[in-house]
């Protein structure tokens, strides 16, 4: 934003579309709601086309502030046991998406819809959308994803779906343990596992050389199920 005023107007203009739906979304609802004097939500943003591009780069700041200031904490390697720290990060941004910002999630839905019929629009909130998924294909490729590029987009779109559900869906609301037992089932099912550097047996090779047989492996059929 370019100014205190411009994040007020902004601001006023996504509580709007949270209460109200993007027919409750004026210039004179604006003014009046920030307490603003007539003709100055106009001042900053002519059109209504101008308002809403104004608004959806601020919620977008907003949102990507979030999202970085979850993923700032985790450590650079997030394989094997760091992978819970992701699903903790992951797990808890939606959760304060849910109790904190429900408003900013109604608000961007609105936004997104109308997107759909405004091709002005729909480039803005493709571009500015981008950024999310750089900052998830980053997260993937520190937690092991042998496809970032692929699996960045996916873990959007995955909590992306569980926001809506929540938020616009029939399902129930989860609580913060059903969330973070959803994020991290969907981890275990998209990365590679994690598999520890055993050493080698020391026994086996003093066993070798003094003339005894190293013990036998077991059959390929009984080592499948085991390793299963």
């Amino acid at each position: 934003m370019t100014s205190p005023r411009a994040e007020l107007v902004a601001d006023t203009a996504l509580a709007l579309l949270a209460a109200a739906g993007m027919r409750g979304l004026t210039h004179r609802a604006v003014d009046k709601a920030a307490g603003l004097p007539a003709g100055s939500t106009s001042n900053l943003a002519r059109t209504r086309a101008a308002l809403l591009e104004l608004a959806l780069r601020r919620l977008t700041e907003l949102e990507r502030r979030r999202f970085s200031g979850s993923a700032a904490p985790l450590r650079a390697d997030l394989r094997g046991a760091g992978r819970d720290l992701l699903a903790d990060a992951l797990a808890g941004l939606v959760d304060a998406q849910l109790r904190e910002h429900r408003a900013s999630v109604l608000a961007r839905y609105e936004l997104a819809l109308e997107a759909t019929r405004r091709p002005e629009l729909r480039a803005i909130y493709d571009e500015l959308g981008r950024g999310f998924r750089d900052v998830a294909a980053d997260l993937m490729r520190q937690a092991g994803s042998p496809d970032p590029g692929r699996h960045g987009p996916r873990l959007v779109a995955f909590v992306e779906g569980l926001l809506f559900d929540a938020v616009a869906g029939a399902g129930p609301e989860p609580d913060a343990a059903g969330l973070r037992a959803a994020v991290a089932e969907y981890l275990d099912g998209v990365l590679p596992r994690h598999t520890p550097h055993h050493a080698p047996q020391q026994n086996t090779q003093q066993n070798t050389q003094q003339g005894a047989r190293p013990p036998a492996a077991p059959p390929a059929g009984l080592a499948g199920r085991q390793n299963g």
